[in-house]
């Protein structure tokens, strides 16, 4: 009989002879040993009924050596646990900002805000009175000649036309 033995170095086949297996349940005839298509025809290619998919991946667990599944558990769960402070880090900062921009920045923006708004208004009555002081101040340019204004503002003649 063969017999397989598995360290995580190195695999060692060796054949043990059948007096020393002899009260073992996996002991068979040896017709067997040899025939490898009898045990080819008993696997049936089927999937079973109640089995599912995680069944099957589960069922892969006992492929992994145990120090493999150790350190790619641990991997994972290192990674995972990373993320998970990372995360954390980070929705704190986001708390921090958002706070803060509502509790400084927001009255701040609503008070330049206003304050904009007063100086347009105070432009706005400036510009209102220089407009009535210039409608109630004689104009600084002077009238084209032949208007009414100009004939009023020049001395009558005393000496009569045509003289």
């Amino acid at each position: 009989m063969t017999e397989l033995t598995v360290s995580p170095i190195m695999v060692k086949v060796e054949i043990v002879e059948e007096k020393d297996v002899a009260a073992s349940p996996y002991a068979s005839s040896d017709s067997s040993r040899t025939s490898s298509s009898a045990s080819l025809s008993s696997v049936s290619s089927e999937l079973s009924a109640d089995e599912t998919f995680f069944d099957r991946i589960a069922a892969l667990v006992d492929i992994v050596p145990p120090t493999t599944r150790h350190s790619i558990s641990s991997r994972i769960s290192k990674t995972a646990s990373f993320i998970k402070r990372g995360g954390k880090i980070v929705g704190n900062v986001v708390w921090v900002v958002t706070t803060s921009a509502l509790l400084v920045a927001l009255p701040l923006a609503l008070s330049l805000e206003d304050e904009a708004k007063i100086v347009a208004q105070e432009k706005e009555m400036i510009e209102q009175q220089q407009g009535a002081q210039q409608m109630l101040s004689p104009s600084m340019y002077p009238s084209p000649p032949g208007s009414n204004l100009n004939q009023q503002q020049q001395p009558k003649a005393l000496v009569p036309p045509g003289f």
